[in-house]
């Protein structure tokens, strides 16, 4: 785009922009965007950004895809790709400009439409969430309750459609790569690294300011009152006081950007649930009698914030995608990273007001003020609402992310060792594990529950109990948890020395960091205060280690046994060996082709190697919740036996779980549930005559009709002959039987089996086998290897009658040896 001389005015730059979009490509439009931040002044660029922000991360409401950064790859577009992530860096020329902006204090109206369902229900309703992000943001129009927006700064504007960008569903067919190589998540990496930093503190901006450094957010009264959520309306309006003197901190101001963007995470990416969840959390006046009730408090002065109650419009079915589970647990990582980057001599809580500065300060704080809550009640949401399919791997490994917070340490603080690294848990991590209690023991039964419900034969199903199963078992972490247990059923002893305990909760208004309280040493007060500001004074806790969690930590053993050996018999599934039912059964066709369906085999579909892996990881699994629960081998022997261990003669399939009544064999609801996942059936076969079964799709419709035809009528003419040469007990007598009379079918296993009479077996000539077209295509290929050796036919169908009387004669003598043995 060329730049006429002087500043024209904003609504010919912004024309100028959209015409250069469909006449230009991509890497040049780039280019002169590049230019026009560089050159313009604020006042010609605050027309253009709320446009340029829809160009680059779509339209609110999905219709405008924009820069399309979740299906953006390096593999696919490699120079867009690059260009993409320099003009969106944290240095780049994008954050230039929304710092150009900050200086100036420009406004931008962000549609409270499109916030998350529960904040955009409780500002509908006139209550303040209780997230600063909001306050004295929120701006009514003239006509009412309708077109409410919130006034946002340039950085707050971005970052917003930034973090929206994620959940805002667009209509896109993007191609199948791994979603950690899109460019979205390599900017919410490049981001959380700039404004949260492991080393150092946040880099300054990269703007000169004649005035000084790009200023925090300026304090704004709201155009209506409002109330929050279950307290008093004063309240609001001391806090709001309180703001000027928040803003007003040199110190805070250091770090408003890293707040900023955290908040906004957190808002955007957690706080959805369900109607249920949200009726679950109603009645905040309630909650809060009992909860100090329940925490004999006498006096208190700061609470935790409860969620808003009685709001009709919010009618929000939220469903994250598996892209947003993988960002959710990039953005975890990284936060526990941030906080164990805080170094040893701030850790401790004796010298964190005064000393610490206001970086270390928000180390300190990230996850119980920030994430903690919103966090526990999104992975509830998805524990609930996600399929019961391989995709849960996501929700999986990012619940396993953030109760492992040891595992993201900086490389600066963990011991050099040459001894191979110990799996136990540091007991300094125990106060982390109380404070999350629930999200260790409420969401590893919900697990529990769930894998009930899977089919653990599946690899995938098996490799996820493998891994809960890994993590809960490291040395003392579940002692940490049962110790935790311990503390909250602890009963409450009233005493003056509970009377100046507080609930450590944020304010409602400014920095959460300008109202952080003193942390409470009591550890049994801090496990309750968790439970009861998560569920509310009337949770009936579940213990993770009750006798109820122990029985049904006793089915998922049992049920893993099982699958243990539903993989081990597919593994070792081989085609049955046995008695021929007729000649020329060396051609391959057994006789599971003519009296039973074609059954697909699992081994094909899932693999020698997926198998044997499956039951590899069942095995480490059962090893690992032996070691959690304190399970011995003779209860696992014991209930092998009372969840059924009947077999068939290969040992390899069980009979549903079942019971005789009246009307019949009736199944349990543990056998309709083996049944429907597939861990166990019934075996269906054909009792009626072989010869009459329904025509297959592998034969000839046409010879099967005139083969019984031929069939019927040999076996009326010669039936009486037939019968007394089979009768005969010399070498003919076994040579006929060998043709003429089926093998006995296998035992089947079905409850009804002890019922039936045996019929012995009658002689007949069966044809029927000549109309497989398997066969046909096996007497073609005789026919032209007698062409390519030039024999005549009478000598060649000699030599193949000598042939094939050779080899019955040795399966004669071979079937009447392994009959007798079976007798």
């Amino acid at each position: 785009m060329s730049l006429p001389g002087g500043s024209p005015p904003p609504s010919y730059l912004l024309a100028s922009l959209k015409a250069d979009c469909v006449n230009k490509p991509f890497i040049q439009r780039c280019q002169d965007l590049y230019r026009v931040i560089e050159d313009f002044p604020a006042k010609e660029l605050h027309a253009i950004f709320p446009w340029l922000v829809e160009t680059i991360f779509g339209s609110l409401d999905g219709s405008i895809i924009g820069w399309n950064l979740r299906c953006l790859y390096e593999s696919i577009t490699p120079l867009e790709f690059r260009t993409v992530l320099e003009f969106l860096d944290p240095s780049g020329i994008m954050m230039k400009l929304v710092y150009k902006l900050q200086a100036e204090e420009y406004r931008y109206d962000f549609p409270v439409s499109y916030l998350p369902g529960p904040v955009r229900s409780s500002i509908q309703e006139r209550v303040l969430p209780e997230c600063p992000l909001y306050h004295n943001k929120i701006q009514f129009s003239s006509s009412g309750g309708v077109g409410i927006n919130l006034a946002l700064n340039p950085f707050e504007y971005f970052m917003f459609n930034f973090a929206i960008c994620l959940v805002t569903p667009k209509n896109t067919q993007g191609h199948h790569f791994s979603t950690s190589d899109s460019a979205y998540f390599i900017l919410v990496d490049k981001y959380l690294k700039w404004f949260l930093p492991i080393e150092g503190n946040v880099p300054p901006p990269n703007f000169s300011n004649p005035g000084g450094a790009v200023p925090s957010p300026a304090p704004r009264s709201p155009s209506i009152p409002f109330t929050s959520y279950g307290t008093n309306p004063s309240l609001l309006k001391r806090q709001i006081c309180h703001q000027h003197l928040v803003n007003a901190d040199p110190a805070t101001q250091e770090i408003w950007r890293s707040e900023t963007l955290l908040q906004v995470f957190v808002e955007m990416w957690l706080h959805h649930y369900s109607m249920e969840m949200y009726h679950k959390l109603q009645s905040p006046h309630a909650k809060l009698e009992a909860l100090h009730s329940r925490l004999s408090l006498s006096s208190y002065q700061h609470i935790y914030p409860v969620l808003p109650a009685n709001f009709h419009s919010y009618q929000e079915s939220f469903q994250p995608t598996e892209e947003h589970v993988l960002v959710v647990r990039l953005f975890v990582k990284h936060l526990h990273t941030f906080t164990n980057s805080l170094r040893p001599e701030q850790a401790s809580p004796s010298t964190h007001s005064h000393t610490a500065s206001p970086l270390e300060e928000l180390k300190r704080v990230v996850m119980p003020r920030f994430v903690q809550q919103k966090l526990y009640i999104f992975l509830q949401h998805c524990f609930g609402h996600w399929p019961l399919d391989a995709s849960f791997r996501a929700v999986l490994e990012m619940w396993l992310s953030y109760v492992q917070p040891w595992r993201y340490i900086p490389e600066r603080y963990i011991p050099v060792s040459n001894e191979p690294q110990n799996r136990c848990v540091s007991d300094k991590w125990a106060p982390f594990v109380q404070e999350n209690l629930l999200v260790y023991t409420k969401l590893f039964l919900r697990f529990i529950n769930r894998a009930l419900r899977t089919d653990l034969v599946s690899p995938k199903n098996a490799l996820m109990l493998f891994r809960v199963a890994k993590v809960f078992s490291q040395p003392k972490l579940p002692e940490m948890i049962q110790k935790g247990e311990q503390l909250f059923l602890e009963p409450e002893h009233v005493g003056p020395q509970r009377q100046h305990r507080l609930l450590m909760s944020p304010s409602l208004g400014g920095s959460f960091l300008s109202s952080w309280q003193p942390p409470i040493t009591d550890a049994s007060f801090k496990v309750k205060n968790h439970v009861y500001s998560l569920e509310g004074q009337d949770y009936q806790y579940v213990q993770m280690f009750g006798s109820d969690s122990r029985n049904l930590v006793l089915r998922l053993a049992q049920m893993i046994v099982q699958a243990k050996q539903t993989a081990k018999s597919i593994s070792d599934q081989s085609p049955d060996a046995g008695g021929n039912q007729s000649f020329l059964s060396w051609f391959g066709l057994n006789t599971s082709e003519l009296n039973n369906s074609y059954i697909a085999n699992d081994v094909d579909e899932i693999g020698h190697d997926s198998v044997r892996k499956t039951d590899e990881h069942l095995e480490k699994a059962l090893e690992y919740l032996c070691q959690i629960f304190r399970l011995n081998s003779t209860q696992l022997s014991q209930m092998s036996v009372s969840f059924g261990t009947s077999r068939d003669e290969n040992g390899r399939k069980q009979l549903p779980d079942c019971v005789m009544s009246e009307d019949g064999v009736v199944l349990t609801p543990l056998g309709r549930y083996q049944i429907i996942n597939g861990l166990r059936k019934f075996d269906i076969e054909y009792n009626g005559d072989p010869e009459l079964q329904p025509i297959r799709s592998f034969e000839n419709a046409t010879m099967v009709r005139l083969l019984y035809r031929l069939s019927c009528s040999l076996n009326e003419r010669f039936s009486d002959k037939m019968g007394s040469l089979c009768a005969r007990g010399d070498f003919l007598g076994k040579f006929c039987r060998y043709h003429l009379v089926s093998s006995p079918p296998k035992r089947r296993l079905t409850p009804i089996t002890s019922h039936r009479c045996s019929v012995p077996p009658t002689p007949k000539i069966r044809l029927r086998f000549l109309a497989n077209y398997r066969i046909l295509l096996y007497l073609l290929l005789l026919y032209i290897l007698r062409v390519m050796l030039s024999m005549g036919p009478v000598s060649y169908t000699f030599c193949l009658l000598i042939g094939y009387l050779l080899y019955a004669t040795a399966m004669t003598v071979i079937t009447e040896s392994w009959r007798s043995h079976q007798d």
